[in-house]
């Protein structure tokens, strides 16, 4: 087997299952898709597993009916994400995300507001389409691993293990004892200088719907005795993720105080204040490095926080995850 995933950084497994990080210069290219096959077919490898890294939708097509040609294809859900290539709206999307669907293949998918989208679609391709169910799930299932996992992913992943044959205990085995990406949602436990910070690393999330499940799913609310402070990193390449994400944390989440990090911060804090979030309640401190967001943290924690990392785990994003995991001790 030879994996590529394009997760937090772009990596390749090799079927030894040694891991190599790619390099790339410049701006990503799905041209980078073919010398990854090129490789997979230099170690016979009998499976090959690869996302694919195309946003704009004639290139999402061309990368699988043109490059990959896959029996199998995998749509974990649509979300109001990339809607500046894709959208306008997340119909459009969906639309878009249908264009990676392989012709007389095997379709899995969670989504269930678009599945008829996906269906009209595979159905002119000759493909079938498996929608899976997350019920089955328990928690015993999800406690094996050394991060938290979402229902749905591990559901979506075990149904594509079983079409291949392998059993759900043997492939619980093999997830428990992978090497996760570095943006998996992960909470860690920080005493500095006597006072008590539970950081969640959400930065990997890049989207509303997927900020609302880690909500649902942490049970993230504010109390008495800790103070809830959102730390939003952004990127000068995210534009419209900036302004959307400052329209929805001014909307949607309900914090005792909110920190921009990273780059085209003032777009964002000035989306969010437009929106109705009180100046007092977010800080800009765009531009600062890692060391300076932890010391801010720590100067706005009076005994004790749980600060939630949203926006982009890319760039400073890892640095600020690197930094408080460094401070502290991972407690889930």
């Amino acid at each position: 087997m030879f994996i590529k995933t394009t997760g937090t950084k772009p990596r390749t497994i090799d079927s030894a299952g040694n891991e190599k990080p790619i390099y790339r210069v410049g701006k990503p290219n799905i041209i980078e898709q073919l010398k990854i096959v090129r490789q997979a077919a230099s170690e016979k490898a009998e499976f090959f597993v690869v996302e694919c890294m195309a946003v704009q939708p004639d290139l999402q097509w061309l990368a699988e009916h043109r490059m990959i040609k896959s029996h199998v294809g995998v749509i974990t859900n649509v979300r109001d994400d990339h809607l500046d290539v894709m959208g306008p709206s997340i119909g459009d999307a969906a639309i878009a995300l249908a264009g990676t669907i392989p012709r007389r293949g095997v379709l899995f998918t969670t989504e269930k507001k678009f599945l008829d989208t996906f269906k009209a679609r595979a159905k002119s391709l000759e493909t079938e389409v498996r929608f899976v169910d997350s019920a089955g799930i328990s928690s015993e299932d999800l406690r094996g691993f050394s991060y938290l996992e979402h229902k749905d992913n591990l559901a979506l992943a075990l149904a594509v293990c079983g079409h291949f044959g392998v059993d759900k205990e043997t492939a619980l085995k093999g997830m428990y004892a992978i090497n996760p990406d570095p943006g998996v949602l992960r909470k860690y436990m920080l005493q500095p200088d006597g006072k008590k910070i539970e950081f969640v690393n959400a930065f990997a999330a890049n989207d509303p719907d997927s900020y609302r499940a880690i909500w649902a799913m942490l049970d993230i609310h504010r109390m008495e005795e800790r103070k809830l402070i959102v730390l939003v990193n952004s990127r000068k390449d995210r534009i419209q993720r900036a302004e959307q994400l400052g329209e929805f944390i001014a909307k949607e989440l309900d914090a005792d105080f909110f920190v921009i990090s990273g780059e085209y911060t003032h777009a964002l804090t000035h989306k969010a204040i437009h929106c109705g979030l009180p100046p007092a309640k977010i800080k800009d401190i765009g531009g600062q490095s890692a060391a300076q967001v932890f010391e801010f943290i720590k100067s706005i924690t009076p005994k004790e926080s749980m600060v939630v990392g949203i926006g982009n785990i890319v760039g400073l994003g890892e640095e600020i995850v690197n930094y408080f995991v460094s401070s502290g001790r991972m407690i889930a």
